[in-house]
């Protein structure tokens, strides 16, 4: 049996949890249109006979501003450490900048590691790992994905990552591509025992996972600058009862989420609790903890 870890790593917004989504082929991350949507280290499991591959969503990679996005990143980079393949999405939209150069960058580090440094022909075995997604391709024009696969390519060259690099074209949204890129992980996994029974699709806890369906009903319905101010935790777990808590960072932003006449915690919760088991009651307060995305203090109790 072949079973391992693939690190699924890119910048905000290129769609990672949508492909890890579609590849394990269950919901296991929380997916937006905002930038920093994933904020732990998701990791979901995909089954195949005589294989399990261990997918690890991480944090956007991106220049940090607060000591919330200081932590998101080194999330991001730790979650790469014992990886056995790295999967470095790329926008297929959008040009390839510096930030994609040190998702690349990171990437092929963590390939290294897995092909173990100080072995012959490392470096050639280790580009062998990494593998480059550009996803969205449904959204982008022949002449663009090729000017993008060319300059993917370039740049992979140009950190060392040698012919052994394999590129992919995928839409996490429509599914064109997926299950080619899930057969080359395969390919890449050493010979090992599942980490994981057949019935699990994800080893996040029930009650961060709820918290993380509260926030993901928050992200659709926010505006400007808010997305980044929302966390949510449970407080209170008695199944079928479950308490959770919103936290914004000022005042004025509480009576937003809540809504006029709790229009929008009611909208959010009736949304959330279609997705849990029935019977589930589901109460959420808001609550402002001021500044909390630059004091480590409030990092820490909020679980980042």
């Amino acid at each position: 049996m072949r079973s391992g870890f693939a690190g699924v790593v890119g910048r905000p917004n290129v769609g990672k949890s949508t492909l890890v989504n579609r590849m394990v082929g269950a919901k296991v991350s929380i997916v937006s249109a905002r930038p920093n949507t994933t904020r732990h280290g998701v990791r979901g499991v995909l089954h195949r006979p005589g294989a399990q591959i261990v997918l690890v969503d991480t944090p956007g990679l991106h220049r940090p501003r607060t000591a919330l996005g200081e932590r998101l990143v080194g999330t991001a980079e730790a979650s790469l450490e014992d990886v056995d393949v790295a999967v470095a999405v790329l926008d297929a939209t959008q040009p390839i900048g510096p930030g994609d150069r040190l998702v690349l960058t990171r990437a092929l580090a963590a390939s290294r590691k897995a092909a173990g440094s100080g072995e012959g022909g490392a470096a050639e075995h280790a580009a062998g790992r990494l593998l480059v997604a550009l996803n969205k391709v449904d959204r982008s024009r022949p002449a663009q994905l090729l000017a993008q696969l060319a300059r993917a390519s370039e740049v992979v060259e140009e950190l060392g990552g040698g012919a052994g690099t394999e590129y992919f074209c995928v839409s996490a949204r429509t599914g064109e591509g997926v299950d080619e890129l899930v057969e080359a992980v395969v390919e890449r996994l050493p010979d090992g025992p599942g980490y994981f029974p057949a019935d699990v699709v994800s080893d996040m806890p029930d009650a961060l996972w709820v918290a993380e369906l509260v926030r993901e009903q928050l992200l659709r319905r926010a505006r400007e600058e808010l997305p980044h101010s929302i966390a949510c935790r449970v407080t209170e777990w008695e199944w079928p009862r479950v308490r959770c808590e919103i936290f914004v960072e000022r005042e004025s932003q509480k009576g937003i989420v809540i809504g006029r006449g709790g229009a929008v915690l009611k909208e959010v919760g009736t949304a959330v609790r279609k997705q849990l088991p029935e019977g589930a009651y589901l109460e959420l307060r808001v609550r402002v903890e001021k500044g909390w995305q630059r004091r480590t203090d409030a990092l820490d109790r909020l679980g980042y």
